[in-house]
């Protein structure tokens, strides 16, 4: 978010004096212990000076897990000091491309990064309008049809690139599901469909040395049990694109900041970070951040590109 965007919310909560606009560490790593890191806090359009959704989950100075690779995020990536070497997990929430645009750059720069071991990849089933993780990356690295198919080696390993080892969540199951399950390093990851309009998404749960992170995604928080998911998280990623007075359509595809406050009410995080801003979700604070911060009086954090937030 520019400087000005976040100085205008910023001060609209302290104004009200009911929750704290919390600033974050200036930092990015700690050297030990947990944080997270915003890539990319904007949406799909150029014109803010921010890389699209992208979110680092940094463990002991090394960047574990990516979540989402949206627009602008490559750069991001490098400028944050990750190494794509270092990565346990990949999550994909949707294939939006302010969600997964930069995934294939990110994968071509593999080929220089050292790395041996599989890449855990998860992204969600598809539908008649959308491709699955499958399909998708079929789409790009088929080693005949792929449109990457130079980068065919991340299906199988072959040629120098490590191989993908792939898990596609069905959006449609009535309970989380468990994507990796790491116990030497403590890592543990879970999936759950979310609502996206027409758009087949999931949401993340990362869980690493007693510490949650949940990423939202895109949805309009409509799921049933949806802030039982998120409940009692270190860190509650969620994203306000649109305003509080966002017409039906804007509504399918995502929440207005009274429904998010809700589920930060129910699901209780120690931090809400507010991410995926667009120019219609700040221009006008009465109608975003005053209703956000009029329901929700916990820690927020209002994201913006390269924002570091420590537990």
């Amino acid at each position: 978010m520019p400087s000005s965007g976040r100085a205008i919310l910023c001060l609209a909560f302290l104004l009200a004096q009911a929750s704290a606009c919390a600033e974050a560490p200036a930092t990015c790593p700690p050297t030990e212990g947990i944080a997270l890191q915003v890539l990319g806090s904007g949406g799909p359009i150029a014109d803010d000076a921010r890389a699209s959704s992208a979110y680092l989950l940094w463990v002991d100075g090394k960047a574990r897990v990516l979540i989402d690779a949206g627009g602008g995020s490559f750069l991001r990536f490098a400028e944050a000091g990750a190494r794509f070497a270092d990565l346990d997990f990949v999550g994909l929430s949707h294939f939006h491309t302010d969600h997964s645009a930069d995934f294939p750059a990110l994968l071509k720069s593999g080929y220089f990064s050292g790395r041996t071991r599989a890449l855990p990849l998860a992204g969600p089933s598809g539908n008649s309008r959308f491709p699955g993780l499958n399909d998708y990356l079929s789409s790009m690295l088929d080693s005949d049809t792929g449109t990457y198919a130079y980068l065919s080696g991340y299906l199988d390993g072959s040629g120098r690139l490590v191989k993908l080892e792939p898990v596609e969540v069905d959006i449609d199951a009535a309970e989380p599901s468990l994507v990796l399950s790491d116990t030497d390093s403590d890592l543990h990851v879970h999936a759950l469909g979310v609502p996206h309009g027409i758009v087949p998404a999931i949401a993340f749960r990362i869980t690493t040395r007693d510490h949650s992170f949940v990423f939202s995604s895109d949805q309009n928080m409509s799921r049933p049990g949806y802030a039982d998911f998120a409940s009692g998280a270190t860190a509650l990623v969620v994203h306000l694109p649109i305003p509080e007075d966002a017409g039906d359509a804007a509504r399918n595809l995502h929440a207005v900041p009274s429904k998010i406050a809700e589920t930060a009410k129910a699901a209780k995080p120690q931090t809400l970070v507010v991410s995926h801003f667009m120019a219609r979700s700040l221009r006008d604070p009465a109608q975003g951040a005053d209703v956000l911060q009029k329901h929700y009086s916990g820690e927020i954090v209002l994201a913006e590109d390269l924002s570091c937030i420590a537990p």
